[in-house]
């Protein structure tokens, strides 16, 4: 019985600590540093040369919104070369572009992949600062000068934007679960930056000092993310910038979003690996802290712990009979029910506030699952699969 209430109370600190208790911690830490130092403010008339990458693949049916999206970016035109890679692509989206004179296109039939496309981009970077973003993102107008401001301190090593996803009120449960997650994201990660910085980027919009830009092995899954801690590994700090983001519609289903949650988990795993020396608190204290606050203890025994708190928890019940541990139980019973029914919901498009949390939590803990089945397995293609977005 003993043994089965620590496993209780240890999973329950851990599944708690993963999701609510780091960003309870991480916003107390930042208060506190504010007191006995108070953050420069960023300036804004620094405008160093940028040159901004827009990574395409088969993207012929928004590249004419995205090229217009990225003339009207509020940056002076001449410190900001711009460059399309539509490496792979077998529609019209390389022709489209070929017809700006003031883009820069590189292409090439053959498909290797989104970080072979970027490793291959670097070499016409002719800026000290580069801003990778995607093809099938409208970024906010100020995104480059925001994001450029930064580098007026010498530490800073990259910065992060925002990733918002577009959400009407026809969307679904998924598409809304999708949006509820990465405005909790958003909010982790400036605690993050505020406290020290930011753990990992999305490749949505991610900026890097060109010099500091590693390629990144051609079978690397999650690329933004490892390049961003290898920035850390080094010596310098990622910022993260909300007022720079790239805004993109939801997954078009369950199933779309469920393949690139799957591919990020496998990919996880592998960057586990590639940045093995932020496991060290001694070398690393703060960033490993984040690290596996933020990011370790979801993709690892967070998803493990949900198994044995359940399980432990009806062992309790079972030979106790406890009040307490039952209500406990039943919580957790309606918890999972809810999720489930909105996960069928969902595959049927059918939006229903009230299972949004329930659902995407199950869903993401799955995708872990699935995703680390198939990193050991060694099956997770490196080609840039995209996933269905809706329809605007």
């Amino acid at each position: 019985m003993i043994f089965f209430k620590i496993l209780f109370w240890a999973s329950l600190a851990i599944v708690f600590y993963s999701y609510v208790g780091y960003g309870i911690l991480l916003w107390a830490l930042v208060k506190i540093k504010n007191i006995f130092k108070k953050a420069k403010p960023v300036p804004t008339d620094f405008e160093p040369p940028v040159t901004l990458v827009v990574a395409a693949f088969n993207e012929a049916d928004f590249i004419e919104e995205k090229i217009k999206n990225t003339f009207e970016l509020d940056y002076p035109k001449d410190k900001l070369q711009i460059i399309f890679i539509t490496d792979g692509s077998s529609d019209a989206t390389p022709s489209i572009v070929e017809q700006y004179n003031n883009i820069e296109l590189l292409h090439q039939p053959q498909r290797q992949g989104k970080v072979a496309a970027m490793n291959r981009a670097i070499d016409f970077v002719k800026n000290e600062i580069v801003i990778f973003c995607d093809a099938n993102t409208l970024l906010s107008k100020a995104s480059v000068k925001k994001i450029a401001a930064h580098y007026s301190n010498p530490k800073v090593g990259g910065v992060a934007g925002e990733k918002r996803i577009l959400l009407s009120n026809k969307d679904a449960a998924a598409a809304a679960g999708e949006g509820l997650y990465w405005k909790y994201e958003s909010f982790l990660k400036k605690l993050d930056s505020d406290l020290y910085t930011t753990v990992g980027a999305a490749g949505e919009l991610f900026s890097v000092r060109t010099t500091l830009f590693e390629k990144a092995p051609t079978n690397t899954i999650i690329e933004d993310f490892v390049q961003s801690l290898k920035l850390c590994i080094n010596g310098y700090v990622v910022r993260y910038e909300p007022e720079a983001y790239a805004a993109e519609l939801p997954s078009a289903s369950i199933k779309e979003e469920m393949k690139r949650k799957v591919r990020i988990c496998a990919g996880a795993f592998q960057a586990m690996l590639l940045l093995k020396p932020l496991f060290n608190f001694f070398k690393y204290p703060v960033v490993s802290f984040q690290f596996i606050s933020h990011r370790i203890l979801r993709w690892t025994l967070c998803p493990i712990a949900l198994i044995l708190l359940l399980i432990s928890n009806i062992l309790i019940v079972i030979s106790s009979g406890s009040a307490f541990y039952l209500m406990i139980l039943i919580a957790q019973v309606i918890f999972y029910v809810m999720g489930i029914t909105g996960w069928i919901y969902a595959n049927k498009d059918i939006k229903m506030k009230i299972f949004f949390i329930p659902f995407y939590f199950l869903f993401m803990n799955m995708a872990v699952f699935m995703g680390f089945k198939r990193f050991i397995k060694g099956n997770q293609s490196v080609l840039w699969d995209k996933a269905a977005r809706k329809a605007a």
